[in-house]
């Protein structure tokens, strides 16, 4: 009785200490959302004070212009000290000028410094010069005087106001804080969003996947393990088809390798004692052949004969301790007597319900092992006779099997046909595959892999011919190829 591995037996591997935990792909993903939304935030945020220092000047620049409109007008420039000084508190200026034509006027003007510490022409800046000097601001102390140049409406050529420095720094860190703080509530809400969005979309699954990996691993012949794959249609869904498609051979495969290794064990147990029966029985075959009788002396060779070649294969399986099969021992031989002791052994006699047809090509030979050759065809032979005697009983169809043999060139061809069901289109998938053809109960399966193994040996092919009654088996042995200085020498040697 063979004993598979089944999902409910203890496996005796000891399981793989799992390493410490780490920070995971979640952990990783936030570490990496962070310092890339900050990195987005200092983009923003370079420009942004930049373009506010340029409109707060601009702005006083705009202020300026209204101031010298309503300072121009003034008759002969008397406008009051105290108006004046009004006008320049409520653009947040000291002093405001024009430049008309080749004249310079200073329009107003309260509690000048005695330097201007910064000239700023709003005429030539660009944008790189307007980010530096926003840092430039940002970074010094104290209050130094600017003196901003902008272009002047009317006919003036360009007007100039000289403002303090410390009230624009003050305002620049009261954007920069607002903008800060903006920028973090933005930063947090996106790095949330987006890491919420990564992990289910991507971190999840991954998962899944690596935990069901940890978990197959530890019991692989187990099919409940089997990952379920979900219906996601991109490159994580097909990953997981592909894994789980991986995983069902795999399992198969074990649930095979597991019934051949039982059945291995099972056959070099059978095989050691049935080699010492053997050996009895031949002992009893060589006093049979001194026996007179022209019965005896016609059987006792081919009986001596097959017990020879059992018990060679016997002796070979506990040699090996394998299913491989030894390299063939070809030579030429004649293919119609192979045929004669595969109908005997098979028990296809004259008297038996099945009709033996042998329509071989007279002096037909074959470059292959005899007992290999032997093994195939009686392997095909018999699953014909089995397929011949499961039919139903009210089928009243001639029950024949038919082998024909021919050579084309250096090839030689032999069919085995029979007039039984056929094979199933089921069956046909797995055709040469251990275990999985037997039709009958307490079948194998392993006449057509056994079958399959020598003829490919033999560098030959075996398959199945489609559109005949019942089953054709057709194989097919070339001839080794001979090196030509070889056949010379033979020819000179004769």
């Amino acid at each position: 009785m063979l004993v598979s591995v089944t999902d409910e037996q203890p496996t005796t591997e000891s399981r793989r200490p799992k390493p410490a935990r780490r920070l995971g792909l979640s952990g990783k993903l936030l570490l990496l959302t962070i310092p890339l939304v900050m990195i987005a935030g200092m983009l923003i945020y370079v420009p942004a004070i930049a373009n506010f220092r340029m409109n707060r000047l601009n702005d006083r620049l705009a202020a300026a212009n209204t101031a010298a409109l309503v300072l121009d007008a003034a008759p002969s420039g008397m406008v009051p000290d105290s108006l004046a000084r009004q006008i320049l508190r409520s653009i947040g200026a000291r002093a405001v000028a024009i430049k008309m034509g080749q004249q310079r006027r200073l329009l107003a003007s309260a509690d000048l410094p005695p330097a201007i510490d910064h000239d700023v022409d709003m005429r030539e800046m660009t944008v790189w010069s307007a980010i530096v000097d926003s840092f430039q601001v940002m970074l010094e102390s104290g209050n130094q005087a600017i003196r901003v140049i902008g272009p002047a409406q009317g006919g003036g050529q360009f007007i100039e106001v000289v403002i303090d420095e410390l009230p624009l720094r003050q305002a620049m860190y009261r954007f920069s804080r607002n903008l800060l703080l903006v920028s973090l509530g933005i930063a947090a809400l996106t790095a949330g969003l987006v890491y919420l969005a990564l992990h289910y979309l991507f971190v999840r699954p991954m998962r899944r996947l690596t935990a069901n990996l940890v978990d197959f691993h530890e019991n692989p012949e187990s099919s409940a393990r089997i990952i379920v794959p979900s219906r996601r249609g991109d490159e994580i869904g097909v990953a997981e088809r592909e894994l789980s498609d991986m995983q069902r051979d795999l399992v198969s495969m074990l649930h095979q390798k597991s019934r051949l290794a039982a059945l291995g064990l099972a056959v070099s147990k059978i095989n050691h004692d049935l080699r010492n029966l053997l050996a009895s029985s031949q002992l009893i075959s060589d006093q049979l052949a001194s026996v007179p009788d022209p019965r005896v002396q016609r059987f006792a060779p081919k009986l001596m004969r097959s017990l020879e070649r059992a018990i060679a294969f016997c002796q070979s399986t506990l040699s090996y301790g394998r299913a491989q099969e030894a390299a063939p021992d070809r030579r030429m031989i004649l293919i119609e007597p192979v045929v004669t002791e595969v109908r005997e052994s098979a028990g296809l006699g004259s008297d038996n319900s099945i009709t033996w047809i042998a329509a071989i090509e007279r002096g037909l030979t074959i470059d292959a092992d005899p007992d290999q050759l032997f093994r195939v065809l009686l392997n095909l032979v018999r699953n014909a006779a089995q397929a011949l005697e499961n039919r139903p009983r009210g089928d009243a169809s001639i029950q024949q099997i038919r082998i024909t043999g021919r050579r084309e060139g250096a090839v030689a061809i032999i069919e085995v046909s029979d007039t039984g069901p056929g094979v199933s289109p089921k069956a046909r998938a797995h055709l040469f595959e251990a275990f999985q053809t037997s039709g009958r109960p307490g079948g194998s399966g392993l006449g057509l892999t056994i079958a399959a193994e020598l003829v490919r040996a033999h560098g030959g092919d075996i398959h199945l011919v489609e559109g005949t009654l019942g089953a054709t088996f057709r194989i097919v042995v070339p001839d080794r190829p001979v090196e030509l200085l070889t056949v010379r020498s033979e020819r000179a040697r004769a």
